[in-house]
């Protein structure tokens, strides 16, 4: 079956034969067979079309954990699979390969997929939109939804995307975790070619229509980890709830850098900071699952182990702490 042809969603017609996407801040306006920067959406014959739908970089089944979602579903699998595009150019990209530039790609029809997770799972069904950025993807993802509404959808995200078509898909989402990439304007200028009001408007808006939220920090030295941008970020967060859980993450020399990996000891200090506002915070790509275990803020006691091999959820169905009920934030049944 040929998944090229899928009419775009959310964008205008401009005089001209010209084109304006809606999908994302960029707002790109194309020419007749001109693709937008994310690469996924091209003007063909005055309309705009998702040519990069139902065509996968690859499909895998990952532990919850990998996503990172601590407070979703722990100890579960999840299919995860993404398209080939992006729609922020960040020079550091963990990445790049599949996000940056063309790679083979893989049809897979919504029903597919369903088919596929139907014999990975019985409850719950789950699948997560991962490795590059998911909202690229926005018909196909759409589609599946509205198809397969039994199947819970997290969305890997960097959050860069306009309010109205994430407020039209976030009734069909269960959880996600967005990539808050730093917290100055400058940072998403000079080093993802973004801007950061809309992803902190993308972290606002997904709370506050239910959504499991979870947000990841990629830790960059020299960047984005002095203590004033850690304390900031997180106080942020924090405004909006104390509860979401904080992924502060290890960069390592990728694509067009190669500014030194970030010390562990300069992740641990940083998830100190954001400790001081947040009740969650963990760190990720970090020896020995460093940081990951999951402790009671009121009394201590251990909720849920993690390491490299095995996770073990000790909290109640109802995710209260077994020792003195503090009722814990997140989707545990």
């Amino acid at each position: 079956m040929d998944l090229v042809y899928r009419e775009a969603m959310h964008y205008q017609k401009l005089p001209g034969g010209k084109l304006a996407c809606e999908l994302c801040p960029h707002h790109c306006v194309l020419e007749l067979n001109e693709s937008g920067i994310c690469r996924s959406r091209k003007n063909i014959k005055g309309k705009l079309w998702a040519t990069n739908y139902g065509k996968s970089i690859g499909i895998a089944v990952d532990p919850i954990e990998k996503k990172p979602l601590y407070h979703f579903h722990p100890c579960s699998m999840i299919a995860s699979l993404g398209p080939n595009s992006c729609n922020l150019k960040c020079d550091y990209c963990q990445n790049y390969q599949s996000s940056q530039f063309e790679v083979v790609t893989h049809e897979i029809e919504p029903a597919l997929l369903y088919e596929e997770i139907c014999k990975l799972y019985k409850n719950p069904k789950q699948v997560a939109f991962t490795y590059t950025e998911p909202f690229t993807w926005y018909e196909f993802i759409y589609d599946f939804a509205e198809a397969y509404s039994d199947v819970q959808i997290v969305m890997v995200s960097n959050g860069f995307i306009n309010e109205i078509p994430l407020k039209e898909i976030l009734p069909k989402i269960s959880a996600m975790n967005i990539d808050l990439k730093g917290f100055s304007d400058d940072f998403y200028t000079d080093f993802c070619q973004g801007k950061i009001e809309p992803v902190k408007n993308t972290i606002k808006t997904v709370f506050d229509a239910g959504v499991h939220l979870e947000v990841t920090l990629l830790l960059i030295p020299g960047r984005n980890d002095s203590d004033e941008d850690v304390r900031s970020l997180a106080q942020f967060i924090a405004s909006i709830s104390k509860d979401i859980p904080l992924h502060i993450s290890a960069y390592r020399p990728a694509y067009l850098t190669n500014i030194p990996a970030t010390k562990t000891e300069d992740v641990v200090r940083a998830i100190d900071i954001a400790k001081e506002s947040l009740n969650w915070v963990y760190g990720g790509n970090l020896p020995g699952m460093t940081h990951a275990k999951t402790i009671c803020v009121e009394c201590d006691t251990l909720l849920i182990d993690r390491s490299v091999w095995y996770t073990e959820n000790y909290l109640t169905e109802s995710g209260t702490c077994p020792n003195c009920g503090f009722e814990v934030y997140g989707i545990f049944d």
